[in-house]
């Protein structure tokens, strides 16, 4: 069974959905900005920071989907 539909709508913050993305991109960009901090800027450095990015969107998709 595919969840195409809820995939693929629109999805309007709900109450307390938009507090929730604020905690969790401030939380993602403290973790970048560690990243930063801590390592050589280099392709790794890169993907560590996409990867950072990507499970903020991903959470943020679970929320908008699923809350």
């Amino acid at each position: 069974m595919h969840d195409l539909d809820n995939r693929f709508t629109y999805h309007a913050p709900k109450a307390g959905q938009s507090e929730k993305y604020e905690k969790l991109r401030a939380k993602g960009k403290e973790l970048a900005e560690l990243i930063v901090e801590l390592s050589p800027q280099t392709r790794e450095q890169s993907l560590a920071l996409t990867k950072v990015e990507e499970a903020i969107f991903w959470v943020n998709a679970a929320i908008a989907r699923y809350s």
